[in-house]
């Protein structure tokens, strides 16, 4: 993940073999600061992989597949045209609201409105509007410090427990969340996540956690779908499948479809005599 093989904002995987008896694989996802519990974008590219480059089986006009993620097993069901996935949707675990409306004293930004909401990870969601930049590239640098200093000033401000999975309750991410800019879709995000890794995706889990939102405060209902943009402009579709509880929380069954697309194929060396061989970051 680190220069100079990678850069700062890169995600991957190890993929292994699968931990419940009914699953096909696992996965661990990774990023500049570790491991990740759980990755929508990563599992809506991993089926695309596995199945594209046959690692797994496809049949049909789609294709189930089962992975063990530490925040637990996710399925998803690749759509296939062609003999390649063209689209991939899979259903979370359980997504839950901690509170809402909650405030927090950010250094160099003022007081911050945030609601709390796990999605396959915890993120603070913030309205972008009342920090005066817009969702869009140029403005990245930007949102690094700010999403950097929400999330310093909310894991110093509480406690963030997970009833039922005690080492899964930490701060992951800050989502901002601004209008969308294409007509049609519901809105857009801008997540900041790790050390200060930007998601180039609208974050799969982040939307999870924002359906979860929008049901708490009764703005959607089950089936009813929303398309969220990123940073690029890509999107996600997603829906609330049912309503469930989790460790006494309310919580709903998100649904997130999106694509993905095979880049390439590299292998790496670590040559034993370069002094910058294990890794480095400048950011």
């Amino acid at each position: 993940m680190w220069e100079p093989r990678g850069h700062a904002d890169m995600y991957g995987a190890f993929v292994g073999p699968p931990v419940l008896p009914d699953s096909d694989i696992s996965v661990l996802f990774l990023h500049n600061e570790g491991f990740s519990t759980m990755c929508g974008h990563g599992i809506i590219a991993l089926t695309k992989v596995v199945l594209d480059t046959g690692m797994l089986p496809s049949e049909g006009p789609e294709t189930v597949i089962r992975i063990d993620t530490p925040a637990g097993q996710v399925e998803a069901t690749a759509t296939i045209g062609d003999g390649t996935v063209s689209s991939v949707r899979f259903r979370n675990v359980p997504s839950f609201v901690v509170d809402l409306d909650n405030e927090v004293e950010v250094h160099g930004w003022g007081r911050v409105r945030y609601d709390l909401a796990f999605g396959g990870a915890f993120y603070a969601f913030v309205d972008a509007a009342p920090l005066g930049l817009p969702l869009d590239p140029p403005a990245t640098p930007r949102w690094i410090d700010a999403g950097r200093a929400v999330k310093h000033a909310v894991v110093e401000a509480r406690a963030i427990p997970h009833p039922t999975q005690p080492e899964l309750g930490f701060l992951y991410g800050v989502i901002f969340v601004g209008p969308a800019q294409t007509v049609g879709n519901h809105s857009r995000n801008v997540c900041i996540f790790a050390d200060g890794e930007v998601d180039r995706s609208p974050t799969g889990t982040g939307v999870s956690g924002r359906l979860a939102v929008h049901h708490a405060r009764g703005e959607i209902g089950i089936d009813e779908t929303i398309i969220v943009e990123s940073i690029l402009g890509s999107t996600f579709t997603g829906r609330v499948v049912a309503t469930t509880e989790v460790g006494g929380l309310p919580a709903v069954v998100p649904e997130v479809a999106g694509k993905a697309h095979i880049t390439g194929r590299s292998e790496l060396w670590i040559d034993p005599e370069d002094a910058l061989g294990s890794g480095f970051l400048l950011r």
